[in-house]
């Protein structure tokens, strides 16, 4: 049976799908003083530019070095400056948790006080409040208030939540993904379908797949709640097609071509939770 496949699959991956290992991010940097490479513990030489420094580690490397320096990066709070617009996996590995801890306080935030809200997600809030709520994350972190004594509406709580994915750098279903989850849509067969998009599902970072995967849970509870919020998985497939996935190359076209295939990838991935996560 497919879905027993499917289900032992992802089992198995998942035992080591928190092993969120990230590349560093190095610049180009000036060192004052004598300096000394923390890879290969030579002498880093010249007055300028004289290596590389990761921005969000700290580490400081020959630029030479650098080549082979492994995905162990380990950022440190103190560099990271934001929450929104900042790489995922810098996020979680900065807080040390399995998904952006803004994703965790917004969903809870919205399942307990807005999962029968009428058109949840599909409903606009007021613009100023919303960056109000991007503003406090960038600022306390998950000490942010936004419960319904400062943000009543609880739409500008789903805002903050799809504005987070879409400032992402690299989104949720990545780049490197995006033309496979766009070709597995378009397989006719449903089961095939289901397989190929489950295989695309395993290329993704462990921080991308898990913060996938907690999302469709959430929606999948939304759409239980479809005769109070009218949003069923094809609605929320609408709204967060282009929210999680975009092309790599920012063409109009391409982005106009595939809104159909983007809205059936987040459709059925909330319709098959429970078997492809």
């Amino acid at each position: 049976q497919i879905t027993s496949l499917v289900r032992r699959a992802a089992l198995t991956q998942n035992d080591n799908h928190f092993n969120y290992e990230k590349a560093h991010n190095f610049k180009v940097h000036t060192f004052r003083g004598p300096h000394w490479c923390e890879y290969c513990a030579n002498f880093m030489w010249g007055l300028i530019a004289q290596g590389v420094r990761c921005s969000d580690c700290g580490l400081n490397v020959h630029k030479q070095c650098s080549k082979y320096v492994p995905n162990d990066c380990q950022p440190d709070l103190k560099r990271i400056k934001r929450v929104y617009c900042c790489d995922l996996t810098t996020l979680v590995k900065a807080h040390n948790t399995q998904r952006p801890m803004v994703v965790d306080s917004c969903i809870r935030e919205i399942e307990a006080r807005g999962l029968k809200s009428e058109g949840l997600y599909r409903v606009s809030g007021f613009t100023e409040h919303i960056e109000d709520v991007k503003m406090a994350f960038d600022r306390d972190g998950d000490k942010a208030d936004i419960s319904a004594s400062i943000y009543p509406d609880i739409n500008i709580i789903a805002g903050a939540l799809k504005l987070y994915f879409r400032d992402l750098p690299i989104p949720v279903i990545t780049y490197d993904t995006y033309s496979k989850f766009i070709e597995a849509a378009k397989i006719s067969n449903p089961d095939e379908r289901l397989e190929a998009i489950h295989e695309v599902l395993m290329l993704l970072p462990a921080a991308h797949y898990e913060t996938l995967r907690y999302l469709m849970i959430h929606l999948k509870k939304v759409t239980l709640h479809e005769k109070d919020n009218f949003m069923n998985a094809e609605n929320l497939g609408i709204v967060f097609g282009p929210t999680l996935m975009r092309p790599p190359e920012d063409s109009t076209l391409a982005t106009l071509n595939d809104m159909r295939y983007q809205k059936l990838i987040v459709q059925i991935l909330i319709e098959n939770e429970d078997v492809l996560f």
